[in-house]
């Protein structure tokens, strides 16, 4: 498994370079209907990456990981859709809320498998 190190600093290299593509072809994801979902799906992909750094960044730092984080990254991710088109803006919603849904179930998985098991007598 990475790091918390590792996984922060590919977190931002890949978070920078979405963005970059992102804004070279802003036309062209706001040219019609199906390039608009996509530029919202595109920015729930920068959510994901900023979340990601965040929370190593706040876990390198010995803070609590929290809501916090969670608006954060939201909102970068948002502004980053409203440069592209405001419909954007609502697909990025909706497609960070399943993402987090998927994260959070991910991550509750992990940590059911290594908590230790007891024995109930």
């Amino acid at each position: 498994m990475a790091g918390t190190g590792s996984s922060m600093l590919l977190s931002i290299l890949l978070f920078t370079v979405v963005l970059s593509l992102q804004e070279i072809y802003r036309g062209k994801l706001a040219s019609s209907e199906l390039f608009t979902i996509l530029g919202g799906f595109v920015s729930s992909l920068l959510f994901l990456l900023s979340l990601t750094f965040v929370g190593n960044f706040q876990e390198t730092c010995g803070m609590k990981t929290g809501w916090g984080s969670v608006i954060l990254a939201e909102v970068i991710a948002l502004v980053a859709a409203s440069t592209v088109h405001r419909v954007c803006v609502t697909t990025c919603f909706l497609f960070s809320v399943g993402l987090l849904y998927e994260v959070n179930k991910l991550s509750m998985t992990t940590l059911s498998r290594s908590e230790p098991k007891t024995k109930r007598h």
